[in-house]
């Protein structure tokens, strides 16, 4: 179906979780700076791989098989294609897919665009890697019904599944579940979404976007602030966030056990989203126009709304209008298929230089500094000097701590009694990151 048919049938003008038509008050509205916008939205020009599942051909192809493999579920009737299917984004089209049980599933189908730049999966984020994420739905009850080690002993006793294995895993020859997973996630880091007709304008094509698809933009980054979430070349943050819908799915806070990240949910890439309607992790929102409808009218106002949702956004009919036209240039006008990057191990960049110091910010969603040196014995303050609710989790040697909801002007005290190296991030805003390292005490 081309992109006309399809809006023809269903209006898919993609309303995806536009997660905010948010931002905070300002001053005035800024002049449109082109080039800066230009520089933040640009595409990268490689695919970030773990140095523990390095890509390869053999790797990649088998995990294109076991993604259509029905043997992975437990009646051997579902595979992961049957609701993450391509010309719908690897989504399913529709609300929330039935479950096993007949019953609708609690939460909508996410599609796979660009899953490599992930920093956790799931609607709710409880997955801390792509090899992490594979197996959840293929073990749920009500989704794949399947056994992971009894799909191992089957595709065990299928001689062309066991030379594909030995192939891909020449280390490790053996149809195992840790080979399985690494498979299937190797397969999704390659789903790349092509560029469109933004990125042309990106590249610094002025005649790529037509008059109103440009105003639209300008709203996304200026009067409507969307870009306080919908943040870089995928359009998301990586962050959870309570955008005022109603329901009570307890999303991040149940992850956290933090009362203050309930109804929280990570923000949406808004890639290829015309495919993918309905919107939103419920699948409550049919297309743009209702999603920005939502954000300008309709957010519950409640304790745990996001910081970076604005009290209130008056867009007029044509704002509305040139967003919604924005929106759809980040989309192919046929069902798109993914692009290819060449993968490069994931690296952290240059670290920050790590300073003596005993106190660390958050402001702007930042832990300032980034990375600190102290000695065992020492207290460690971490200052919530932001407008934002943060949740600071710290994991290193013998030592595993969850600060629960951390408030604005709230300070939070840890002591460390081992020297070693300790990472913290914000529970809530996972892109938040912060390197200790503590010596042993005079």
């Amino acid at each position: 179906m081309t992109r006309a048919g399809l809006h023809s049938t269903v209006r898919v003008l993609a309303s995806l979780g536009l997660v905010v038509l948010v931002g905070g008050a300002t001053d005035g509205p800024a002049p449109f700076d082109a080039a800066h916008w230009r520089q933040v939205f640009a595409r990268p020009d490689h695919t970030p791989m773990p140095a523990g599942n390095p890509a390869t051909p053999g790797k990649v192809a088998l995990g294109a098989t076991l993604f259509e493999d029905k043997r992975l579920s437990g009646a051997g009737d579902v595979a992961c294609a049957t609701c993450h299917q391509a010309e719908l984004s690897f989504s399913d089209g529709v609300p929330t897919h039935d479950g096993l049980d007949g019953l609708a599933l609690d939460r909508r189908t996410p599609p796979l665009w660009n899953m490599a730049w992930g920093l956790s999966w799931f609607w709710d984020g409880r997955a801390t890697s792509l090899e992490a994420q594979a197996s959840g739905p293929i073990e749920n009850k009500r989704e794949m019904g399947g056994n992971l080690d009894r799909a191992v002993q089957t595709l065990s006793a299928d001689p062309k599944m066991t030379r594909a294995f030995a192939g891909a895993f020449p280390e490790d020859p053996a149809v195992t579940r840790a080979n399985l997973v690494k498979a299937l996630a190797a397969f999704e880091r390659t789903l790349v979404s092509p560029e469109t007709r933004f990125d042309r304008w990106v590249k610094g094509d002025d005649k790529a976007l037509e008059p109103d698809e440009l105003s639209g933009f300008k709203v996304f980054v200026g009067k409507g602030a969307c870009v306080n979430c919908h943040q870089g070349w995928r359009f998301t943050d990586e962050a959870f966030h309570d955008i005022g819908l109603p329901g009570d799915d307890p999303g991040r806070g149940k992850v956290l056990g933090v009362k203050a990240a309930e109804h929280a949910f990570k923000t949406p890439s808004l890639r290829e989203r015309v495919w993918s309607a309905p919107y939103m992790h419920d699948g409550s929102l049919a297309s743009f126009e209702d999603v920005v409808d939502h954000y300008a009218d309709r957010v519950i106002k409640r304790p745990t709304l996001s910081a970076d949702m604005p009290q209130s956004v008056a867009l007029s009919a044509a704002e509305r209008a040139q967003l919604v036209a924005f929106l759809n240039t980040l989309s192919s006008e046929d069902p798109p298929r993914a692009t290819s990057l060449p993968p490069r191990t994931m690296s952290l960049g240059v670290p920050p230089e790590a300073v003596a110091t005993s106190i660390v910010g958050q402001k702007d969603r930042r832990f300032t500094p980034g990375a600190i040196l102290l000695k065992v014995g020492e207290v460690l303050r971490i200052v919530n000097d932001d407008t934002r609710t943060h949740n600071v989790r710290i994991d290193g040697p013998g030592m595993s701590y969850n600060s629960d909801a951390q408030n604005p002007g709230d300070t939070v005290t840890i002591g460390f009694d081992q020297p070693g190296h300790y990472d913290a991030i914000c529970g809530i805003h996972p892109e938040m990151r912060l390197s200790v390292e503590v010596a042993p005490g005079q």
